[in-house]
């Protein structure tokens, strides 16, 4: 039986556990996209996780989706975050940046320029600013010729990253971002190659993908995913066609891994689990339970990340656990209790709630 204290070989790589800490927006970089002393401390913190994947990085100007979030926009931000990687690595840790194109979420506050998407439909619900929640702007419809501009933007972050040390990288394809935005069939209502049919909804996910590969290699390159999550007002009625179709073409790109979000029923998991021949990591998604909604337990129960990894999963990803619990290995190699985060610092700024948390001390 799988252990989740197990080594696993992910391309080059070799983790010393199954323990993956999620992306999560902190909100910790300078107003002008740099990285931070207090954002190394707070990955080095965090590097006995058998990987680290980043805040959700910003590849170019118009995919900005947060304010006070370093990017991979510019040489000058690529450069910001070897402070990150060098911290991660002089700690025995391994990290991934991920890359988060907003599309749609984001606004002209934001980044200067109107925001784009698959269609010239807006989110139904606020974007973050930097003066607070505001409503979203109804985004500009891309032109068949501009799509794989914003594809190629993951390309050229992609570069920067491995550039400034990063070990590779994660495509943000989950939770209504814009490869999420194609995937649907509210916020994509195109009617050339990119839009209609599951084989059209696809293609921009592919490519983008396909275009990271060609720039840093496929053992550099995961992608995250969210199936049915329903997140920042996307919908997908087919999504397990559409996830199936798109992991058959992925798996052809020799990715390092899949990065699902339990956010579909266990059969359409298992079924994209079959089709999928590289490494699995799976988030077990407890912030989507509505209710009894089975979207998993728990991700901080160690029987959950068991259940997981015997239902085939490699890997298994933590949020939360990880925000209050910089050791978090060692808390669920000893089963010792877990802190738990207060949501007012998630993206405060500042120190408190990021750097402030003491680790479970013990003698050997």
């Amino acid at each position: 039986m799988t252990s989740l204290f197990d080594r696993h070989h992910l391309g080059p790589l070799t983790l010393p556990n199954r323990i993956v800490m999620a992306p999560m927006t902190r909100a910790r970089g300078t107003a002008d996209g740099l990285a931070t002393p207090s954002m190394a401390t707070y990955f080095a913190q965090r590097a006995t996780a058998g990987l680290l994947i980043s805040d959700g990085i910003a590849p170019n100007a118009v995919g900005t989706s947060n304010p006070n979030t370093a990017g991979l926009r510019t040489d000058a931000e690529a450069a910001s975050w070897r402070q990150v990687t060098d911290a991660v690595h002089i700690n025995g840790g391994r990290i991934f940046a991920q890359l988060m194109h907003g599309g749609r979420v984001s606004h002209e506050s934001i980044s200067g320029l109107r925001p784009v998407a698959p269609s010239a439909v807006a989110v139904a619900t606020d974007v973050f600013t930097p003066t607070g929640p505001l409503p979203a702007p109804v985004p500009r419809a891309l032109q068949t010729a501009e799509v794989a501009e914003q594809a190629g933007s993951y390309a050229e972050a992609a570069r920067r990253a491995v550039g400034a040390g990063f070990d590779g990288v994660e495509l943000h394809g989950a939770n209504g971002y814009l490869i999420s935005q194609f995937l649907s069939t509210n916020a994509n209502l195109r009617t050339d190659r990119y839009g209609g049919s599951v084989a059209n909804r696809i293609r921009f996910a592919v490519e983008a993908v396909a275009a990271t590969v060609d720039a840093v290699g496929g053992d550099r390159v995961g992608i995250r995913l969210s199936p049915g999550a329903g997140l920042w007002d996307v919908t997908e009625p087919d999504h397990a066609e559409v996830y199936a179709a798109l992991l058959t073409e992925l798996n052809r790109l020799g990715l390092a891994y899949v990065h699902l979000e339990a956010t579909t029923d266990e059969a359409t998991m298992l079924d994209l689990r079959k089709r999928w021949d590289g490494t699995m990591i799976v988030n077990p998604s407890s912030w989507l339970t509505r209710g009894a909604a089975p979207f998993g337990a728990r991700p901080t129960d160690l029987a959950s990340a068991d259940r997981w990894l015997g239902l085939g999963a490699d890997l298994v990803s933590f949020g939360r656990a990880y925000l209050a619990n910089p050791d978090l290995v060692e808390r669920l190699r000893r089963r010792l209790p877990l802190a738990e985060a207060d949501p007012a610092t998630y993206y405060a700024g500042g120190d408190a709630g990021f750097l402030d948390l003491p680790a479970h001390h013990h003698v050997a």
